[in-house]
């Protein structure tokens, strides 16, 4: 496994832009763009190689890594009252609490 592996590279098309951008959550903003979402990819993975050739150079520590395996589980601590409404809105439509946040937290991720 190479090192750019352990990070999370997202190209994404920009429609205020009108191409690709690049970028590493977490670490590095969008850094590169183009018309071809493969070219921006590779040149994301290199500018990455070079970030990592910099800290090493620094004698820094690379950031913690990004790129892993989730279970699909996570603790969300929201306070009793907003876990009051939202249970009371799941049972209103007949699902689960569980159900009812997934859906809003798809709809909140889709309409980006």
């Amino acid at each position: 496994m190479r090192e750019r592996d352990r990070y999370l590279k997202i190209v994404e098309w920009s429609e205020e832009d009108r191409c690709y951008m690049g970028s590493v959550p977490g670490w590095i903003g969008q850094c590169c763009h183009g018309d071809d979402e493969a070219e921006v990819y590779r040149e994301l993975c290199a500018i990455v190689d070079e970030w990592i050739e910099i800290y090493k150079g620094d004698q820094r520590p690379l950031p913690p890594a990004t790129s892993k395996n989730y279970s699909g589980k996570f603790v969300l601590r929201t306070g009793p009252d907003l876990h009051q409404m939202l249970a009371i809105r799941s049972l209103s439509e007949g699902k689960s609490l569980n159900a009812f946040v997934v859906k809003k937290l798809k709809k909140a991720v889709s309409s980006r």
